[in-house]
């Protein structure tokens, strides 16, 4: 059995397997053909904190494959009243086939894993967001671009945003330049995995002061909020700390020829990215929110065939 937590779980082909399977998913889905690859399986979504793309793209693809989801917020469940992470894990174990889980703390995730006897995918933590990235790289893909040889800036915060770019770029082998400003870098445990798995990939890791410099020749630049759910009493420093980060048009111009430009959403435009950019980009940014839907199918049935 396997858990989806982070994409550093993962290997190289196994990425590429998820990937390949969230595509031919797709195909399948725009010709209207939805074969049930979860009949009558049931995924318990766990939701410790509010989304719009999570909750439908997990809601609706595993209707499309055949199965159904539960919605469970924090305030509906004994988890959120004082129950242990651990005892929800086996209660819910005992019931569904699947749990995805949106929540503050990495560790709960873990938790649930070691506890649940069922697959576990990590809806979002703290310090990892790999079914966006997941959903990133099949847009890349269907671009064009070559998942392992590509060449991706990402601009910003180094969060959980930036930690799943730096496990995919380890673990694949594309070229990765991460900007962020003085005291917002990524983690450096998750920095230290990251460069070991680049080791054996090849992949090119580097870390920046200067959006300019990591944006440069990139043929896919990457970005995400500057204030993340439950950073809102730090916003007026953060928006003091990221000026010189915006990704507009001046920035852009430094990247490839018809580079890509993608946002996780929800996206503020005048901070994080210009106007001009994201409608610039807009088509490409909504692919890639609709490809949340696509690429987590993949990856519910990859797991499946594991369990």
């Amino acid at each position: 059995m396997r858990h989806f937590l982070t994409l550093h779980d993962f290997s190289r082909a196994e990425i590429l397997e998820m990937l390949e399977l969230s595509a031919s998913i797709k195909k399948e889905a725009k010709a209207k053909v939805y074969k049930p690859y979860l009949k009558d399986e049931t995924l318990a979504m766990i939701f410790e904190k509010s989304s719009t793309r999570t909750r439908v793209s997990f809601e609706v693809g595993m209707h499309q494959l055949g199965g159904k989801a539960l919605f469970l917020s924090s305030r509906d469940i004994q988890l959120g009243r004082g129950e242990s992470v651990k005892d929800t894990a086996r209660v819910l174990g005992g019931m569904v086939d699947m749990i995805m889980a949106r929540v503050y703390r990495h560790e709960d995730l873990e938790e649930l894993a070691r506890y649940s006897g069922v697959p576990v995918i990590n809806g979002l933590s703290d310090r990892f967001h790999p079914a966006q990235v997941m959903a990133d790289l099949l847009t890349a893909r269907e671009a064009g671009l070559d998942v392992t040889a590509m060449r991706v800036a990402y601009v910003g915060d180094g969060n959980n945003m930036a930690h799943s770019w730096l496990m995919a770029a380890g673990r694949l082998g594309f070229s990765l330049s991460v900007a962020t400003p003085e005291g917002y870098g990524p983690e450096a445990a998750v920095l230290e995995k990251a460069l070991a798995a680049a080791r054996e990939s090849g992949a090119e890791i580097r870390l920046t002061r200067d959006p300019r410099q990591a944006v440069r020749q990139a043929d896919l630049v990457t970005t995400d909020t500057w204030v993340s759910m439950g950073q809102e009493a730090q916003k007026e420093r953060r928006l003091r700390d990221f000026a010189g980060f915006c990704v507009d048009g001046e920035l852009m111009a430094l990247a490839r020829e018809k580079a890509l430009f993608l946002h996780c959403l929800p996206a503020y435009r005048g901070r994080e990215v210009s106007e001009e950019v994201f409608e610039a980009h807009a088509g490409e940014i909504f692919s890639e929110a609709e490809n949340r839907l696509h690429a987590q199918k993949g990856v519910m049935v990859w797991l499946s065939r594991r369990a």
